[in-house]
């Protein structure tokens, strides 16, 4: 029996934070400062918080300055706005980033449109949102950018292939199928209302599948050679005798192993390309903040 290749997310986001810090160390010179990253956690929510911190980590490893702001639940929305404009006028401040969700008194929509679309380094802003759909150039959601550079690794030009994104998510599906459109793939957006779904997802080359449902893709919905990028992240129940349950996919790894042509591990997968990508769409942000060109292929 066949065995998938293994996409290795974590080396493919350490090379990618690699090409980001030589940028990063670029951009310093000619800006005479370096690029900043500002980072907003309202709550405290454990595994945000250990996120967070990660990611002022990695930004520092690759040569940028890291914002923290740690805010208590009980922060207004009116607080949280003031403090994104505040960040909106801080020349220091190239990116922008509110960790979600946010409290229940807080309308998120609310805050992320108060974001200024040239520091929004998550995508999520309605300009960066109508920048993505109308293909122009734009900062794009983290998620599905991984996605998309793990795809073309793998397969290089994507033009004229079948993909399958199960979600419509503003954070991975809707973002995820507009990218694959300006690759010339040819797009289904399937979800949970999507009829015969494994007849639709069968006939894809590509897969990517972001639901939140752990092990819903069976290895027999997937076609001989195609490959697989699967998003979720789910906690199984703890088996007895442990104190926390398998972390899974949306996708059951061990069947689709064994059909796919490549497939990404959960964990190990997409979820290293998330923050890499995040620092990878501060530096473009910078360069575009300090009206510096920055090499096409360069990162």
């Amino acid at each position: 029996m066949t065995q998938a290749k293994i996409i290795d997310g974590k080396a493919f986001a350490e090379g990618l934070r690699g090409r980001v810090a030589e940028v990063a160390a670029s951009f310093e010179n000619k800006a005479g400062r370096k690029a900043g990253l500002a980072v907003v956690l309202v709550g405290e929510d454990p595994a945000s918080q250990v996120y967070v911190r990660n990611k002022g980590k990695k930004t520092v490893e690759c040569g940028m300055a890291s914002f923290e702001h740690l805010l208590p639940v009980s922060t207004s929305q009116e607080d949280l706005i003031a403090l994104v404009e505040k960040l909106n006028d801080d020349p220091a401040v190239d990116g922008i980033l509110v960790q979600l969700p946010l409290p229940d008194h807080i309308d998120e929509q609310a805050v992320v449109d108060r974001i200024n679309p040239n520091k929004d380094v998550d995508g999520l802003t309605p300009v960066s949102t109508g920048r993505l759909a109308l293909g122009l150039p734009g900062l794009v959601p983290c998620t599905p950018l991984g996605c998309l550079m793990m795809l073309k690794d793998q397969l290089g030009e994507l033009s004229g292939l079948d993909a399958v994104v199960i979600g419509r998510s503003i954070l991975v599906g809707k973002p995820m199928a507009q990218l694959l459109l300006k690759e010339s793939c040819t797009v289904t957006v399937a979800h949970s209302r999507t009829r015969d779904l494994a007849d639709v997802v069968r006939r894809a080359d590509i897969v990517v599948a972001a639901v939140g449902r752990p092990k819903m893709v069976k290895g027999d919905w997937i076609k001989p050679g195609a490959i697989v990028i699967d998003v979720g992240i789910n906690r199984l129940p703890p088996e007895p005798g442990t104190k926390k349950g398998k972390l899974v996919g949306d996708v059951d790894y061990e069947e689709a192993s064994h059909i796919a042509g490549a497939i990404t591990p959960v964990p190990g997968g997409v979820g290293p390309m998330t923050i890499a990508v995040l620092l990878r769409n501060t530096i473009v942000a910078a360069h575009r903040n300090e009206g510096l060109a920055l090499a096409g292929d360069a990162i």
